[in-house]
Order: structure tokens, then C-alpha cells, then sequence
């Protein structure tokens, strides 16, 4: 499997990305209106909407992925990918809020037992041992064709999201900290090897 596949921020990732995906292509490219709460009949499919909220999802992703591929030669690029993927995700999430609000729905609070659910779900999902021998999902992320519910998910993932990129990406500079970057270790292999 796939070493990227071990991380939770690319698992919660790619949970984000295909539910967007799937979102978008219920709520924001529909020409027929799933939302009971907007005026009936016919609107306009948002390809714009969809096409920013789609790429959001995907540069969140690929940007992780870029991430670990430069964890083994540069800190500080692994350290700036992941800052990228985090802006992404946190552009997605406001992307969330903007349906939700424009909808009329409710942003669901922190507190609430459907954030909690949320969350279970997510935990559900993410986890290891949800994972085949080849890194793919055994339990697929689905959304509920309820659009409050829907958009409330994405968010609490969003939000689930961002808050475990800025750990990695702490971690990861406090390593860089400690440590040093690939070239100061490599600096120091040279100096050892010609006994300096």
C-alpha cells in the first residue's frame, strides 16, 4: 500500500474529495432543484461553483501527496505544500458555510449531537481498518439526499480536516526545528565521513 494512504490528513482527503464531488454534482449541477427550501421548479446548474469546489477538494489532496513525496528532501517544501493543501481545504469549507447560508439551512453548532454523529461517522471511515490490502475504502464515504445534512457533513470533515493538517504541519516544523533540513543532515553525513 501506498505510504500516503497510512496518513489520516490523506484519508480524510480523499473522503472530502469524492463526497465533493458527488456534492456538487447533486446540488450544484442539477438543473432540477433537490433543495426543498429554494423556489420550486427549475435553476440553473452553477458549473462555476461546482468546477471551484471540485478543484478545492482535488489541490487539498494532491498537495498532501506532494507533501510526503518531498518529506524524505525538503522540510520547508513539505511544510509549504501542506499550508497549501490546508488553504484549500479551508477555501471547500467556506464554500459549506456559503451553501448552507444562501440556502437558508442551518450551519449546524460544534455541540450538536448531528456534529457528534458526524464526526463518529468520519472516524468510521478513516480508520486503518477500513482500508483493503490495496488502500481503498471497504465502507464508501455516501451522502443522505438531504442537502442541511449533506453540506453539515462536508463542513464537520472540513473542519476535521484543517484542524489535522495544522498538527502535521506543527509537527513537522518542530522536526525541522530540531533536526535540521535535508541539506544541514547531509552537510553533517560529509563532515563525519571525512572525520571533521
Amino acid at each position: 500500500m501506498n505510504k500516503v494512504k497510512y496518513l489520516l490528513t490523506y484519508r480524510y482527503a480523499e473522503i472530502i474529495q469524492d463526497l465533493t464531488v458527488e456534492f456538487s454534482r447533486i446540488y450544484t449541477l442539477s438543473s432540477l432543484s433537490n433543495l426543498s427550501d429554494l423556489n420550486s421548479g427549475q435553476r440553473r446548474p452553477d458549473y462555476r461553483t461546482a468546477d471551484q469546489m471540485n478543484q478545492a477538494a482535488r489541490s487539498g489532496k494532491q498537495n498532501i501527496v506532494e507533501a510526503v513525496g518531498q518529506s524524505q528532501t525538503s522540510e520547508k517544501g513539505q511544510i509549504k505544500l501542506l499550508g497549501v493543501a490546508k488553504a484549500s481545504f479551508e477555501e471547500l469549507l467556506s464554500d459549506y458555510e456559503d451553501f448552507l447560508r444562501q440556502n437558508k439551512f442551518k450551519i449546524f453548532p460544534l455541540d450538536s449531537p448531528f456534529v457528534s454523529n458526524f464526526r463518529k461517522i468520519a472516524y468510521k471511515l478513516s480508520n486503518l481498518s477500513n482500508l483493503s490490502d490495496l488502500g481503498e475504502f471497504k465502507l464508501k464515504p455516501k451522502l443522505t439526499n438531504k442537502p442541511e445534512s449533506d453540506a453539515n457533513f462536508l463542513l464537520t470533515l472540513c473542519h476535521q480536516e484543517t484542524f489535522l493538517l495544522n498538527k502535521q504541519i506543527n509537527a513537522t516544523e518542530e522536526k525541522f526545528v530540531k533536526e535540521g533540513g535535508f541539506n544541514e543532515k547531509l552537510y553533517n553525513k560529509r563532515r563525519n565521513f571525512r572525520g571533521f
